[in-house]
């Protein structure tokens, strides 16, 4: 994904140098945390009006990450990649969608950055992994404490969205985690009393363009490394097979067109977690 959302940054910065200004159509659930400028996401927004409908490369279905851009930002390639009528999965209520009545899905393109859960760094590796042959795009919807599941298959080669689940917390694979997630975005009080006793800090370094610094946060620095992070809605990616929720947890969030990165560890100990590493 990081190799078309450096050619999507590309794109970008030519298209405002040639004065482009269309105005996005963002819903207001994909808007709802301005983690990152207005101005970025209206400019990603006027992007995808430029993108639509141009060819996918057919290298795109070897990895998830490739193809996910492609069928958020291209409209006749969603349409074709899906298994219509599509099964719409909430409780035990099923119902299906017909083509005529599918909304274009853009994911997390109109919020201009995206987010993931990954158990630990060595996980992240999977998304790398040619042999995936599904995986879940997640809408995780806080103040109704419900995951929307998008969930892909690759059949004979190519990458298809077969089901949508609606599912309570209960039920994801983050179960333990969302909610402190959620308490822990939100509230300045709630992060002081889960930080680790000593949080590493890793970043870049200010005397350096091509070096790393490494550092200590403690509870007394914390509101200077403190980010923002999302509160109403984000996204996850699950790759290939579900796993068994643990007790350490990678949250990394990236900027589509611009060079936001952050990557937060926490770890459970006695049934709490606790943040112990802070990356940006």
């Amino acid at each position: 994904m990081r190799h078309y959302f450096f050619l999507l940054a590309v794109f970008l910065l030519i298209f405002i140098s040639c004065g482009g200004s269309k105005t996005g159509t963002a819903t207001t659930e994909e808007v709802a945390d301005s983690v990152v400028p207005r101005d970025t996401m209206t400019a990603v927004d006027s992007l995808l009006a430029e993108l639509d409908n141009l060819p996918m490369p057919k290298a795109a279905d070897e990895l998830f990450d490739d193809f996910v851009f492609n069928f958020a930002a291209n409209h006749k390639l969603q349409m074709e990649r899906i298994l219509f009528p599509l099964r719409m999965v909430t409780d035990d209520k099923v119902e299906t969608v017909n083509r005529q009545q599918w909304k274009m899905e853009h994911f997390f393109m109109h919020q201009g950055y995206y987010t993931e859960l990954f158990d630990n760094e060595r996980h992240m590796e999977v998304v790398k992994d040619t042999s995936v042959n599904q995986a879940v795009v997640e809408k995780i919807f806080f103040d109704s404490q419900t995951v929307k599941q998008y969930d892909f298959r690759r059949l004979k080669g190519a990458w298809m969205l077969v089901e949508v689940r609606t599912v309570p917390f209960a039920q994801s694979n983050n179960a333990s985690f969302l909610p402190f997630y959620h308490q822990f975005a939100s509230s300045p009080e709630y992060q002081l009393q889960h930080l680790g006793n000593e949080v590493t800090f890793v970043g870049p370094d200010p005397d350096d363009d091509f070096a790393t610094m490494e550092g200590v946060i403690t509870p007394d620095t914390w509101e200077a490394f403190a980010p923002q992070l999302p509160k109403k809605m984000m996204y996850n990616i699950i790759y290939g097979e579900p796993r068994k929720e643990g007790n350490s947890k990678l949250f990394v969030l990236r900027g589509i067109a611009n060079g936001l990165e952050l990557e937060m560890t926490f770890q459970r100990s006695n049934g709490n977690w606790r943040l112990t590493k802070l990356s940006t």
